[in-house]
């Protein structure tokens, strides 16, 4: 009798979790989530998960004077930081090659999609309702989201006899609300920016299009609908353990045209290669076998906020300038 190896067998997955944001004076937000589904290995290479069942709840609370002000001049705020019910299913494949070390070029691709509200929408119109943005329906006094999101994660190495290893990252998402929604609940928009995205900018700074989240809301951070990211990075050895990396980051995210906010350019493929930020740096790591540390030091190259014809900065590095060095 043939044998199956347990790596390989169907798991049940069960996830209860609470996250709490701070957002100084301004809110707080609570969420609650539940997932119950299954993950399973084809091979050593692909994985599946399946979640039939997935729900948060999110709740905005203790929102200051200030904060209530800028939801009320800002439609798209307001609708993003509403108290939002999520019910829905998700699904992400992976295919990693990174198990197999003597392979010279690895691939990891990952697609993960999620689509919400559309059972409450089915039995309403079953009971005769039609659910829109303007008049939403609810549950449990909370109107739920509707959304459809997806996004792509490539990547490709290439290991060197020396073991030394270069790295390229392709990155694509996209999601869509529709029927009892206007925009993307915060906790599922795209963001950019950071130590695992564009290096360069500060931790979801970057866009959405050509916004400039620097010069304002600087304790809360837009996201949007649509993102793209671009990376490459070369990694080397220095000595045993220490390791050091070259990289450039580009890419940006943007809200659809169909959004009711004013802020940033909504996403067209005419534009979208004039808006990406670009930015590369230097790294070093200590890598052991049991854990990574990773210290980054990167620079903007590319604005997209700037003039169209302004937005490359590379001539405005200046090591010298304390000025220059505390800019974003």
């Amino acid at each position: 009798m043939k044998q199956t190896s347990s790596l390989y067998l169907p798991k049940t997955r069960l996830l209860l979790s609470y996250d709490y944001l701070n957002r100084g004076n301004y809110f707080e937000m609570r969420t609650l989530q539940f997932i119950y589904g299954y993950r399973w290995k084809e091979d050593i290479r692909k994985e599946h998960e399946l979640n039939p069942v997935n729900v948060s709840f999110s709740v905005v609370g203790n929102k200051s004077e200030a904060f209530l002000d800028l939801l009320e001049s800002n439609p798209f705020l307001e609708k993003s930081y509403e108290d939002q019910f999520i019910a829905g299913a998700s699904y992400s494949f992976t295919y990693n090659e990174q198990f197999l070390p003597e392979k010279t070029i690895q691939t990891y691709f990952q697609l993960t999609t999620e689509v919400a509200g559309n059972a409450f929408s089915l039995i309403n119109r079953i009971a005769g309702n039609k659910s829109t943005s303007e008049i939403p329906m609810h549950v449990a006094g909370y109107s739920y989201s509707q959304f459809a999101r997806m996004s792509l994660d490539g990547r490709g190495y290439y290991n060197f006899p020396d073991k030394n290893k270069l790295a390229f990252r392709a990155y694509a998402g996209l999601a869509v609300p529709y029927g009892n929604s206007s925009n993307m609940p915060y906790i599922k928009q795209f963001f950019s920016g950071g130590p695992n995205s564009i290096r360069a900018f500060s931790i979801n700074t970057v866009g959405p299009g050509t916004y400039n989240q620097s010069d304002s809301l600087t304790f809360l951070r837009l996201g949007g609908d649509v993102k793209l990211e671009l990376n490459a990075e070369y990694r080397f050895n220095i000595y045993r353990f220490l390791k050091g990396a070259l990289f450039t980051d580009a890419g940006n995210v943007w809200l659809l045209k169909s959004s009711t906010s004013t802020m940033g350019s909504p996403f067209t493929f005419s534009g979208f290669v004039g808006e990406m930020a670009v930015g590369a740096g230097v790294g070093l790591r200590i890598d052991v076998s049991f854990f990574l540390l990773r210290f980054d030091l990167a620079t903007p190259l590319r604005k997209p906020w700037l003039e169209k014809n302004n937005r490359w900065v590379i001539d405005k590095i200046n090591l010298a300038s304390p000025s220059w060095r505390s800019e974003t």
